[in-house]
């Protein structure tokens, strides 16, 4: 039992990452949509590239979903209309009209002219309710047919125009007209219409609803149905009309049929060794080409979960709408990937996950092609993401790749520009908008997963900064000396193709251990006074050494970042504090020469690479006396070959070719550092 708990133990980040590998797998597949995908791709317009197609199985033709709302268009419009109509309120109005008339119109009036007047008004009332006062006015035209109900009865068909509407002013008026009465008795009649009138048609929404479901479903989803065996396209016909309906027809019940319950667990299996095998192509990548990044289990779960992150965006939005599926910026995934690691890494992993989104949009080829160029031309075109301006060049860049293959496609299937519509461009520039929110989550992601870009290096890069400060107040020698590898440093790794940014603020930290005891180096000893003459050699080099260990734990205790405290474990690597171990040597008794050799490790980087060697003919520069381009050219030789012969350089990734590159810089520096100049003849 305990051995096998140590086994657990030893391979625990091994089990980790298979445990994470797993748990991203089937996330992902439980993300997808669950129907099946008919295998073969077809476009409207164009030739049929696939052998003779023949029907499966029979299946019914799906009337196009145009057609199926033009049908419900037409029978919303045509179909039958209700109203109640209520004959007890006409006996009530003329009841209340024979109450009321008699205090409208005084006395004034003859006997014969009240009669002849109320005749006339109770005419007007008469007409008004025989077309019937509607409760309010109807979203109707005026020829729709309208039933006419009485106590649930039928009674008559009639024209929605018919119907008086709410406001009866202008009826009334023009019933009053006609009978050539007196504007004053014109008014009072008016007026005591509208107290007394009452509409009496209503809808009868319950029937008129029913009536409307019914014919509803009556509508045929289908038109016709193939039979299996029959040929359904030949190769090289073109896809239109009839032959287009009937592949779209086929391709639903296709995914309907297939996603059924017995096959529900083979399908999710297969999916899910889909999306395993490219999620371990990823894994592989990673552990051959960056074994870095395979090791620190935090950086792989960071790049699986931006992976995760993107397929999540895009199938909500899938979800939601398709259109809207270019408004996902994916691009951010290669460049936060560029940010923390390296470009090939971002791509890599950009190109696996579009292809995983795949399964997920409905136009896959259209899509993988467009995020696959938009991925590269992220990868070439951003550099320095520190800098605001390149990062809206490139955005601008990426939106107009978007924009300019998006067309090319549309042409493609359409054959023209005649029906380009501009809502997919706004999409597209909309998504090079939101890809300007990676600063941000640049950020984020570094307060969440402790990993360094180069947005916080340049903030370390400020000599303002406390712990810079304070190196320059305890040790300003270091301070200048540090100023000077990193000036040498970042020069280089620009040479070579390295991180300049990283490797200079890795040489502004890398001698911060000095801080404690700063006298015992030999740049900030400004009166002369060297405190080793009263040491012993193992005494000083142990000193000497410990600055090492020092400037490690005050990084940790400024909570620097890893990638900068790897400066300052590797700018000596295993080497020797040769000064001591001579004067050592010279000394009578035993001598261990791991007392006199720093701890290590070696440079395991390019970047470590280039401030070992920056640091070391910087500092060994001060003992040139009477510095000249040939003595320059020989030191620099010296001392990297020495490193190079002490094997310091085996486990950085550097070549040959590239620390020549570097002497050659270092060559050049040194030469204007010391202003030097042709001797002229006198």
């Amino acid at each position: 039992m305990k051995d096998f708990i140590n086994r657990l133990y030893k391979n625990h980040s091994l089990i980790y990452k298979v445990l994470l590998f797993i748990a991203t797998s089937f996330l992902i597949v439980y993300l997808f949509p669950k129907s099946g995908k008919f295998k073969y791709s077809f476009e409207k317009g164009k030739p049929w590239q696939s052998e003779n197609l023949y029907a499966p199985f029979d299946f019914a033709i799906k009337k196009a979903e145009e057609e199926i709302q033009q049908e419900r268009k037409t029978i919303q419009e045509n179909a039958s209309v209700y109203f109640d109509i209520d004959n007890t309120v006409a006996l009530q109005v003329i009841k209340d009209y024979e109450t009321q008339f008699p205090n409208v119109f005084s006395d004034s009036l003859s006997k014969l002219e009240k009669t002849l007047l109320f005749n006339q008004g109770l005419s007007v009332i008469n007409q008004i309710y025989s077309k019937g006062i509607l409760d309010k006015d109807y979203d109707y035209s005026d020829n729709r047919i309208v039933i006419l109900l009485e106590d649930r009865n039928q009674i008559e068909n009639t024209n929605y125009s018919s119907f008086v509407k709410p406001n009866f002013r202008t009826f009334a008026e023009e019933s009053i007209n006609e009978l050539n009465l007196s504007v004053e008795n014109s008014q009072k009649l008016m007026s005591l219409f509208f107290d007394i009138v009452k509409p009496n048609v209503s809808l009868n929404n319950s029937l008129t609803d029913n009536s409307l479901q019914e014919e509803l479903d009556k509508i045929s989803l289908v038109r016709g149905r193939i039979a299996q065996g029959t040929i359904i396209i030949s190769k090289g016909e073109v896809v239109e009309g009839d032959n287009y309906e009937i592949l779209k027809s086929l391709e639903s019940e296709y995914e309907s049929q297939i996603w059924s319950e017995a096959n529900y667990n083979w399908i999710l299996a297969a999916y899910t060794l889909l999306v395993a095998l490219t999620l371990l192509m990823l894994l592989l990548f990673i552990r051959k080409y960056r074994p870095d990044v395979f090791k620190n289990n935090t950086k792989v779960t960071f790049i699986f979960f931006n992976i995760l992150l993107m397929v999540l965006l895009t199938t909500l939005v899938v979800n939601y709408n398709s259109a809207y599926v270019y408004i996902v910026p994916i691009c951010i995934l290669p460049l936060v990937l560029k940010a923390f690691f390296d470009a090939r890494l971002g791509l890599f992993a950009h190109v696996i996950t579009v292809l995983l989104l795949g399964f997920v949009v409905t136009n896959n080829y259209e899509y993988m092609f467009l995020q696959i160029i938009a991925g590269i031309v992220t990868i070439l075109t951003v550099s320095e993401l520190y800098k605001r301006a390149n990062l809206f060049i490139s955005v601008g860049q990426i939106t107009l790749i978007y924009l300019v293959a998006y067309f090319a496609f549309f042409v493609i299937h359409e054959g023209g520009i005649d029906n380009l519509k501009g809502e997919t461009f706004v999409l597209f520039i909309l998504c090079g908008l939101a890809t300007l929110f990676v600063q941000p989550l640049i950020y984020a992601y570094e307060k969440l997963f402790g990993l360094v870009s180069d947005v916080s290096l340049l903030e370390l890069s400020d000599t303002n900064s406390k712990l810079l400060k304070e190196l320059s107040n305890k040790a300003p020698g270091t301070f200048h000396h540090s100023l000077n590898v990193a000036n040498l440093a970042e020069a280089s790794a620009n040479e070579i193709g390295a991180n300049a940014m990283l490797v200079r603020v890795g040489a502004l930290y890398h001698d911060i251990g000095k801080m404690k005891n700063p006298t015992f180096f030999t740049e900030n000893q400004a009166t002369g006074i060297n405190p080793h003459d009263d040491l012993m050699p193992k005494e000083s080099a142990q000193i000497i050494i410990n600055h090492v260990i020092d400037g490690i734990e005050l990084a940790k205790k400024y909570k620097l970042p890893d990638r900068v405290i790897d400066f300052i474990r590797t700018h000596h690597g295993t080497s020797l504090v040769y000064y001591f171990y001579s004067k050592e040597k010279g000394m009578d008794g035993g001598i261990d020469i791991n007392d006199f050799r720093y701890p290590g490790p070696s440079p395991f980087s390019k970047e470590t690479a280039i401030l070992m060697m920056c640091d070391s003919v910087e500092a060994a520069s001060k003992s040139i006396k009477e510095p000249t381009s040939a003595k320059i050219d020989v030191f620099v030789e010296n001392i990297i070959s020495k490193q190079i012969e002490n094997g310091q350089f085996l486990n950085a990734n550097i070549t040959f070719k590239e620390i020549q590159s570097i002497k050659k810089v270092l060559k050049h520096k040194l030469a204007n550092i010391y202003h030097l100049r042709i001797e002229y003849p006198e």
